[in-house]
Order: C-alpha cells, then structure tokens, then sequence
C-alpha cells in the first residue's frame, strides 16, 4: 500500500484526480492549529527586473548598478545577471523545443554580473544604442536584489537620469508626463518574455481621456524594448498628462523618459534656453492617502499632478511634512480631482528652505476617493534649471534598498506620515571596496528627516542604502542624488520600496493521507 502526505491546499485537486481512500489527521492542540495557520516568510528564490534602453543623447555616460544586501536567503549559491534582452530570452529558450527569437545575435554575455551579497557591482557604457536589459537573480542573491540606471547626459536632454529597474507587471501609471512643445517624453515597453505583448497606452488629460491614434494596441515583440513618443499618439495637445500602460496580453516594465527644453528672455542678442531630463517610475497604485517623499530644500519649483482613476471626484487635503511636523501650504491647500481627469497645480518655493514630503489624503472623512500622483520638481534658475520626478510611493515595508549612492550628493529622505518610527539605514561596502557603515535614525510622527548619509569608510566606487524598519508607523523613503554638470547643479530622485525578499508561504495545516 502507497501513502502520499498533501496539504490541504492540495486536497480538492488530489481527491478529484484519485480514486481512494482519505484520513485527514489533525494537530493535537488548538495553539498547534493556530500556530500551523500562520504563514511562514521564507526568502525568494528568484527575481527578474527590467531596465531601459538608456538612449536619448550621443553624448550620455550610462552607469548599471545591482545590489543584493547581507543576510538574504540560506541558499548556498547564485547569480544576479544583467543582460541584454534578446540574449536573456536566448538563454532562457536553450534546451527547450521554442524556437530561438528572430533578432540580430549577441554575444550573450551578461552586461553586469553580481558575484556576492552586500557590495554593488558596476558597468558602464557610452553607447547611444545601448540596449534595454533584462535581468534575472537567484538563491542567495535574490532576495532584496535591486539595479539601477544613472546616465550623465550633456547636449540636448542634458542632465542627470536615474531609473529604478522594474519587476514586469501588466499596468503602470504614469502622471506628470506632458505633450506640451517643449517637452519630449517617451515611455519605453519592454517584453521579457518569450512571447509578443501588446500595450495600450492611454492618455488623460484635464478634459478627460485624449483621442488616440492607435486603437489596436502597440505590440512589443518577444525579448524587445520599443520606445514611444507620446506625441504620436494623439493629435491633442496637453502639458499635464496621465498615461496609464496596461497589457492586452503579456506583460512589460515601462518607465517614461521626459526631456525639456524651455526658451528664456534674450542676452546680450542670443537666445538661451532652460533644460532638463529624468526618468519618471511608475506610481504606486491608487490610493486615498498618497505620499510623495523628498522635495529638496532647495527646489525652485514643484508642481503637483493627480489623476482620479475611478467613478468618483477627489477632494485632496494637501500638507508638506517638513523636519518640524505637518503644515497646510498658504495658498495651496487642497486639490480637486475630476474623475477621469488630470489636475495639477503649481507649489513653487513650498519647501521655503527646508527638505519635505507632499502628503495627500482626503479632505472629508468618509469622502475618500484613490488617486494617482507625481511631482516634478525643479532645482536652478534661467539656463541653470533641471528636473526630476517624484512618483507616489508605498511604505517601505520591512526593507528596501537603493543603489549608486556617491562619496558626495547623496541625500536620503525618511517620511513617517503617522506614527513615528525607528529605521536602520545601513551603508553598503563600495563597489571597489570600503567598510559597511550602520546607523539608526528617529523619525518623528509627521515629519520628514532628509540628511546625507555616513559614507562607508575607505570608500571605492559606489554604494548601497538600505532602509530596514525596526519599529513604529510606515515609512516612505527616497534617495537624492546631485552631480555637477557644466555648471548645473543636475540631480535625480528614486524613491524606495518594499525589496519583496521574503515571500509568505502557508505552512501545511492538516494533512490529507491518500490510500490507493
């Protein structure tokens, strides 16, 4: 006689596909059950993300960073690769009976390899053409695995871009895009998959939902990256946008890239002109209660865009959360959103000198209603203007990490809308060598605290930030990074999520014998 132990999660398909007898044994105890019931959080085994192509501009220096932080996962072994695309696919199609995607050969090497848990491994590359890039991490280096882009521009969208690589999904949102004339902004749709994707991308504008010129979707072939001017979409026109990707079928990473370029009053007879280019990352989901955290002290300019995706109207309070609490902005004190419909307004100097955090929740109770939001912030004046975007973010959860942070020009954010919390951040080594730093911060209920973290001793190369939340209320996070760019104080701003590098898996609560 066989005997086969199943979970009950099991049972209803083993007992339609087993001709038998069943017992069911049950724990002992009621505290046994109970216990039994509780998920068990085990580290993930695998992860993929996605990176854009970083294109735009001959003249652009291109930084690839991954990072998987200490203490992750019991597996003894594993890889963290970045690759290009189509290569990835090839590799992912060996030994199986699909056939090999149509695209020019590579060499299929991966673009960036990380070989060990806590320090950040790096590439670089100053081609124009650079591919999208799809990566895969597995056993000790997947849990917590993060990559980033940062590329030095100069010429046309000149600036400082940085962009979080992606975990595929089937629906991003995107405000804060524009079509205005001095903007050019793309989102790029990148396939991982071995199959064709096809994306509908939508566009809202204050009136509502933008004609569009494309009814039966933007295919994406397997293993590709396809750019998308949103200006050739509709024949309408609108300088605040919400662009919703969602996939037909398959599933992409999306991220849109904006480049500004602004006419200023004539000198001297010549004309100048004001620039900027960054990355816009999705937004969290929709929600009632959004936070967008890291305006720096410094910012000359904020404006705030929101879309209300559901049936109802938004009636937003807005507050900044400042070092010393919660304030309402004289003259900017809420917002109403239309449903279906962009809305934004213009904060200006909201910050008045000192690093902060939008927040926005309802302004009645019982009237709450989600929303999706962004800000695009401004840093300079004239010709010395650039840009960056900060996109509504979830609470950090348990830990998050961020990687390329310089010896100089890192600025990390910490937001507790409501209870205060107690938060390790944790410096990594360099990717060239250096000593981790730890240090525990305070933060406040309502506040926000913005400070340059402690830089690893004997620092080489670049570093990693991890948030880990000890105690208290949510915290949303951010990291600021500036580099001097031919007199422009350029800077970009990632926020930080969730890293996903544990997974609840239910614990087997009764077993199911089959006898056959």
């Amino acid at each position: 006689m066989k005997r086969t132990t199943l979970s009950l999660l099991a049972a209803v398909t083993a007992l339609s596909a087993v001709t038998g007898i069943a017992a069911i044994t049950a724990p002992d105890t009621a505290d046994a059950r109970q216990q039994a019931k509780a998920p068990a959080r085990l580290p993930v085994e695998r992860v993929h993300l996605l990176c854009p192509a970083p294109g735009g501009t001959e003249a652009a220096e291109t930084t690839y960073t991954s990072y998987t932080p200490l203490g992750s996962g019991g597996a003894a072994q594993g890889s963290a690769e970045l690759k290009r695309s189509v290569a990835a696919l090839t590799d992912r199609n060996a030994g199986t009976k699909k056939a090999p995607v149509s695209r020019p050969a590579t060499d299929g090497k991966p673009v960036l390899s990380l070989a060990e848990q806590g320090r950040p491994a790096t590439a670089r590359t100053t081609a124009a053409t650079a591919p999208a890039l799809v990566g895969t991490a597995s056993g000790r280096l997947a849990p917590g695995w993060t990559a980033q882009l940062t590329s030095v521009a100069k010429g046309d969208g000149r600036g400082l871009l940085g962009v979080n690589c992606s975990v595929p999904d089937a629906e991003f949102w995107f405000p804060g895009a524009s079509m205005a004339k001095e903007r050019q902004d793309y989102v790029h749709l990148t396939n991982p998959d071995d199959i064709p994707a096809v994306v509908d991308v939508e566009l809202y504008g204050k009136a509502g939902l933008l004609r569009t010129t494309v009814t039966e979707g933007i295919p994406v072939p397997a293993g590709s990256s396809v750019p998308v001017l949103l200006s050739t979409l509709t024949t309408d026109v609108a300088e605040d946008v919400t662009v919703r990707v969602a996939t037909r079928s398959g599933r992409v990473g999306a991220a849109v890239r904006a480049a500004e370029t602004r006419p200023t009053a004539a000198k001297a007879g010549a004309a100048f002109a004001a620039e900027g280019s960054d990355w816009l990352n999705a937004t969290a989901g929709p929600s009632a209660a959004v936070v967008l955290p890291g305006i720096p002290a410094d910012a000359t300019s904020v404006r705030l865009v929101a879309f209300a995706p559901g049936e109802d109207d938004a009636d937003l309070k807005i507050q900044l959360a400042g070092p010393g609490g919660k304030i309402v902005p004289a003259g900017s004190e809420g917002l109403h959103v239309k449903s279906g419909m962009t809305a934004s307004i213009e904060l200006k100097d909201v910050t008045r000198g000192e690093a902060g955090s939008l927040i926005l929740g309802p302004a009645q109770r019982g009237r709450a209603t989600p929303v999706v939001a962004a800000l695009r912030v401004v840093r300079g004046k004239g010709t010395k203007q650039e840009i960056a975007f900060i996109p509504a973010t979830a609470p950090v959860g348990a830990r998050a990490s961020i990687a390329d942070n310089r010896a100089k020009g890192t600025t990390l954010s910490l937001t507790a809308p409501g209870a205060a919390a107690r938060v390790r951040v944790t410096a990594s080594s360099g990717s060239g060598g250096g000593t981790p730093v730890v240090k525990t911060y305070q933060v406040p209920a309502g506040t926000t605290q913005a400070f340059v973290p402690s830089v690893p001793a004997g620092l080489k190369g670049s570093y990693a930030l991890t948030v880990t939340v000890e105690s208290g209320g949510p915290v949303h996070a951010s990291r600021a990074l500036a580099l001097p760019l031919g007199g422009v104080a350029a800077f970009t701003i990632q926020t930080l999520s969730d890293d996903r590098g544990t997974v609840a898996v239910p614990r087997v609560t009764d077993e199911l014998t089959v006898l056959d």
